[in-house]
């Protein structure tokens, strides 16, 4: 037993010394890439001081009430907790893949009280206890890499569950700083039409006091009171809108509604000059393109374990124990055994095709997260280019709207001095009232879209994180308790 024992463990030695692992070794997938971005041109660049953007990307916009409301998101938002919870599981799956490079050890006792069958010729006859305790461990080594594999499957795809709680974070900050912004926008446009309802009233008094002098008809008037209530209407409806973007940056922030309210204030966030980087760095800055690209990797190495089913697997075992037909005498040394093996190899012959579908399985899932790693690339390319875009395309907007609304402005004062003198009808006023009042209004929406395509953009670019801050390989793990190795559960 003890030569067949050696010559065991001298097989497994040498089969451990010469242990591979199969299944291709991952290459990052080439993607689309460029060496410029097409609509950078006539983009201010920042100083070179300021060439990345911040890990707090809001603070460029210079308004502290917005950074106060996204110091909290990390706080209670719940989709960001039900994100780091998935990433804690990715972690666990890592620890208990790493476990599978360990032999596993049980213990046991039994008592069996039988009676020998009759007319059996028998030492001693009648009812018989037979008391046992053994422990046993049994370990399959990792001849052809399945369990490194699978331990590298699971550390890339706890990478990135990593990277897609940071997506998840970044979205989820840029969607508050654009709510915040659609409403500062409501704030200006509510201070406008309120101003604008003043001027209203300004114009129904002067048509009245024209009516009762005979100059103007009672038509006049119930113009310009009309005029004034559709004013007066349009504000009560920005306050709806108002209301339901605050209570979303609540959620935002894992408040309910009523924990939360934002004073009116006017909209003084500055547009800043957003760093923006060269296409191929674009790869190493957004999180959910290295989620996709972590994923490939996980699906590459399954395919290694696919193939390393192919291949004979080896078990050994071992044990120790003690039997006896007393109690008393159950921990003597009359009562010890002890066993090694069986030591036993399984070489796979068939099973109807099942390990080659699960072989092209592994194989079509990889070509899926390639094909989604790709795609993620190039609609990053795409956002990126669309804000710059919108952008420069609103700046260019912006500046003709400020003269749109200037000469409306004058349009109003001309016709209303007009309207005083008698030279035109009330109707005039209006129109040109109207007018520069949508024209306003126009401008306000303009200095919110800005402020919140740069904010998209910032998101396209993603928003100062980069690849160096994934978890390691040591991290990626976790922390391992020393009371996951007891054999009772302890919190």
């Amino acid at each position: 037993m003890i030569i067949y024992s050696l010559r065991l463990l001298t097989v497994s030695c040498f089969l451990l010394s010469t242990a591979c692992t199969v299944g291709p070794d991952y290459r990052r997938p080439s993607s689309a890439t460029a060496t410029n971005f097409k609509e950078i041109k006539g983009w201010k660049t920042a100083q070179p001081r300021d060439n990345e953007i911040p890990g707090k990307w809001w603070e460029l916009f210079k308004d502290p009430y917005l950074n106060t409301l996204e110091e909290q998101v990390n706080i209670a938002n719940q989709s960001i907790a039900q994100a780091e919870a998935q990433y804690r599981l990715a972690q666990s799956l890592v620890q208990s893949a790493s476990a599978a490079y360990f032999p596993t050890a049980t213990g046991a006792a039994t008592v069996n009280r039988f009676r020998a069958a009759s007319g059996q010729n028998v030492a001693v006859s009648g009812v018989k206890y037979l008391f046992g305790a053994a422990l046993s461990a049994a370990w399959e080594p990792d001849l052809w890499g399945s369990v490194r594999r699978q331990v590298e499957s699971s550390e890339t795809n706890a990478q990135a569950s990593a990277a897609t709680l940071q997506a998840l974070r970044l979205s989820t900050q840029t969607t508050l700083a654009q709510n915040y912004f659609l409403l500062r926008a409501l704030d200006a446009q509510t201070k406008l039409i309120n101003d604008t309802v003043i001027t209203y009233e300004k114009t129904l008094k002067i048509t009245q006091n024209r009516y009762a002098a005979g100059i103007a008809a009672k038509s006049e008037i119930v113009q310009a009171e009309t005029q004034l209530e559709s004013a007066r209407a349009q504000a009560i409806n920005l306050g709806v809108q108002r209301a339901q973007l605050e209570h979303a940056i609540a959620m935002l922030m894992g408040k309910i509604p009523a924990e939360l309210t934002i004073v009116v204030a006017p909209l003084n966030s500055l547009l800043p000059t957003i760093p923006v980087s060269i296409p191929s760095e674009l790869l190493e800055r957004r999180p959910d393109i290295a989620a996709a690209e972590r994923l490939a990797a996980s699906a590459n190495a399954q395919i290694g374990v696919a193939k390393a089913a192919y291949f004979p697997s080896l078990s050994l075992a071992a044990s120790n124990g003690q039997q006896s037909s007393t109690l008393e005498n159950l921990l003597t040394a009359g009562a010890r055994y002890w066993a090694l093996g069986p030591a036993a190899v399984a070489i796979p012959l068939f099973d109807g095709g099942a390990r080659g579908a699960q072989m092209q399985q592994a194989i079509d899932n990889y070509d899926v997260n390639v094909a989604a790693y790709r795609q993620t690339v190039l609609v990053g390319f795409q956002e990126v280019e669309d804000n710059l875009a919108a952008l420069r395309i609103l700046e260019q907007q912006m500046q003709v709207q400020n003269k749109a609304a200037d000469a409306a402005n004058k349009a109003v004062l001309l016709t209303t001095n007009q309207y005083k003198a008698g030279t035109v009808s009330y109707l005039n006023v209006m129109i040109d009232q109207a007018i520069a009042l949508t024209n306003e209004k126009t401008l306000v929406d303009l200095q919110g879209q800005r402020l919140s395509t740069a904010v998209l953009l910032v998101k396209a670019l993603g928003g100062g994180w980069d690849t160096s801050k994934l978890p390691s390989q040591d991290e990626v793990g976790g922390e391992v308790k020393w009371s996951q190795f007891l054999p009772i559960p302890i919190k």
